[in-house]
């Protein structure tokens, strides 16, 4: 659904999952929030973001580019601040899951987890 990079300031998305691939470059991503952890990511790597899941890209190489896609269900929003957090966690908690494991398919391994 998009092509580019991850933004540079910590945010979520609180109507929708979000999957990401790497397709070139690399970048040292903080998921979870401003307390979260810092991870590098590399060419190959797929993520997998349920809805509420802070991410922010802290540096990147200049070649980095990010496959980017949400499931039909849900609504594209960006939510950045603390005063939004409330009106956020109710509806976090109205996200369906996807149909399908967005990285491996209909019989991947995601959807069985997530439900754990």
């Amino acid at each position: 659904m998009w092509r580019n990079g991850i933004y540079p300031y910590a945010h979520y998305h609180s109507m929708i999952h979000e999957a990401m691939g790497i397709a070139r470059g690399r970048a040292k991503v903080r998921f979870g929030g401003e307390n979260g952890e810092e991870i590098e990511i590399a060419p190959g790597d797929v993520i997998i973001l349920p809805a509420g899941t802070g991410h922010q890209c802290l540096k990147h190489s200049r070649d980095l580019v990010v496959i980017g896609a949400y499931p039909p269900s849900g609504k594209y929003n960006l939510c950045r601040t603390k005063a939004e957090h409330a009106k956020a966690v109710a509806a976090i908690r109205k996200v369906p899951l996807p149909a399908t494991d967005p990285a491996f398919g209909p019989k991947g391994p995601l959807l069985a987890l997530w439900r754990a």
